[in-house]
């Protein structure tokens, strides 16, 4: 098969040197308005070329898309309606509504098109969610993502929720099978960027998981890690060496009446796993490849535009919280002696594709932005659920 990329920037790149030596595919050239310069890891003879019509002219079965968020639905546009079949980066758009026309538009005319989420290929998660799939945790309590480190100078366009916090979300409902059901966000911009580069989340999953993502670009540490609890005891995958340990509930009986009380969990025995460790980003790549070849999306292994549309939807609700809660007004400092004003309620974020509403009797605390069932969970009625997948 003959394929094409569009970017050049630090992951057009990789995915570059991987294109280069697929098995099965012919590079055939590249779009960059740079040109040359960039043009460092590209075999010879590929060209570099400065529109995707000079692409498509050079005729590609597949374009991988790695330009900036904002450019994503334009060149995805242009590539379907030229019944070229691609892979975008992460996230699939810049908005749910660009989101929602790059699905319509493949989908329209059949094409296979895939979001690069590479986290859902790394060893790690790809053995933790086929372990949580055998039942080996039992029932799930908890998701803690945390995804931090130093500020990357190649994002300019979106902020840390729309490049890394889809990363957590998107691997947070794949490896559990659960959508998000509601969610409260608090961000901060403290580089003097025009997007915000902190965020904090918590949230609750449609079968009743809880979820934390904090994700930021604010700290000299990089960390890479997803802990996932349950009633047998605790997975940690560390996706930057592709490390999976288990933590088991402790066994052995406690004879400290006090502690005997405390009807909790004890630390039990600790295992690291051995398997074999694959570049995630080239095992994207081979899916891909093969659902393209075979004409399948869902199913296949791939992360299909739906579900990155999905989580295009839960970053989108994401942000809206994070902005409902900027807008809580806080009372001035009370005199001595004076009681302390309460906050104003905060109202409800909205569900995602709809218009701002209080909650109702019995519906959600103050301080909570909903990601509905229909909207978000259940946006694909037809999607698989955690024992329908494959790893």
């Amino acid at each position: 098969m003959r394929a094409g990329l569009v970017g050049l920037g630090v992951m057009g790149r990789n995915h570059a040197r991987i294109l280069s030596s697929l098995d099965g595919v012919e590079f055939v050239g590249v779009v960059d308005p740079a040109g040359a310069p960039h043009a460092g890891p590209l075999p010879p003879g590929v060209p570099v070329l400065h529109e995707v019509a000079d692409l498509l002219a050079l005729g590609v079965d597949y374009a991988v898309v790695a330009c900036p968020t904002a450019l994503h639905e334009e060149v995805g546009l242009q590539l379907a309606a030229h019944d070229v079949c691609a892979l975008l980066e992460k996230p699939l758009a810049h908005t749910p509504q660009a989101a929602r026309r790059l699905v319509h538009a493949f989908e329209e005319r059949g094409l296979v098109a895939g979001v690069g989420h590479v986290e859902r290929f790394n060893p790690a998660l790809q053995q933790l969610r086929t372990r949580l799939e055998a039942g080996e945790l039992g029932d799930l309590f908890q998701v803690v993502t945390r995804r931090q480190g130093p500020f990357p100078h190649r994002i300019a366009d979106v902020g840390v929720v729309k490049d890394l916090a889809t990363h957590d979300i998107d691997l947070t409902s794949w490896i559990t099978g659960q959508g998000y059901a509601s969610l409260s966000a608090r961000t901060v911009s403290k580089s003097g960027r025009e997007h915000e580069d902190m965020v904090a989340v918590v949230g609750s999953l449609t079968g009743g998981t809880m979820v934390s993502h904090l994700v930021n670009w604010l700290s000299p540490l990089k960390e890479r890690f997803t802990a996932v609890t349950g009633e047998r005891g605790c997975f940690v995958a560390d996706t930057l060496t592709a490390d999976l340990t288990f933590h088991a509930n402790g066994a052995v009986a406690t004879e400290w009446e006090a502690l005997r009380a405390f009807r909790g969990v004890a630390e039990g025995d600790a295992v690291r796993y051995a398997f074999p460790k694959r570049e995630p980003l080239l095992v994207e790549h081979e899916r891909f490849r093969d659902a393209v070849r075979e004409g399948t999306g869902a199913g296949s292994g791939i992360v299909t535009a739906r579900e990155g549309l999905r989580t295009v939807e839960v970053s989108a609700a994401v942000l809206e919280s994070a902005r409902e809660a900027g807008r809580v007004r806080g009372a001035a400092p009370p005199a001595a002696g004076d009681a302390a004003e309460p906050l104003e309620p905060l109202v409800v974020a909205s569900p995602v594709g709809t218009s701002a509403a209080a909650p109702g009797p019995g519906g959600p605390a103050p301080h909570e932005a909903v990601a509905s069932h229909e909207a978000v969970a259940s946006h694909d009625p037809t999607a698989p659920t955690i024992a329908e997948h494959t790893a």
